[in-house]
């Protein structure tokens, strides 16, 4: 959900292109090729909140969170994620 909220922010501000509508691609494409959305939850929050300040991104920030809370492994090239201790590809 946090990526899906940050996507529609870009959007609107003209700083992301989709190669379709925002609205056919989340959630409709993603839950097609297997994805699942996460809802964002109080624990991630509680988590989010108790993170050092590695990384001023709010969105990088929450899946941090989600992805510690959840013991998930994080999709990205940013290395500012590796100050966290989260597992991270790419």
């Amino acid at each position: 959900m946090a990526s899906g909220w940050e996507m529609a922010i870009k959007l609107q501000l003209g700083k992301l292109d989709l190669p379709r509508p925002f609205e056919v691609l989340f959630p409709g494409t993603l839950e097609s090729l297997g994805f699942s959305i996460l809802p964002i939850q109080a624990g991630h929050l509680h988590r989010y909140h108790a993170l050092p300040f590695h990384h001023r991104d709010p969105f990088d920030r929450l899946l941090v969170a989600q992805a510690l809370a959840e013991e998930f492994t994080l999709v990205s090239n940013d290395a500012a994620f590796d100050a966290y201790g989260v597992t991270r590809i790419w």
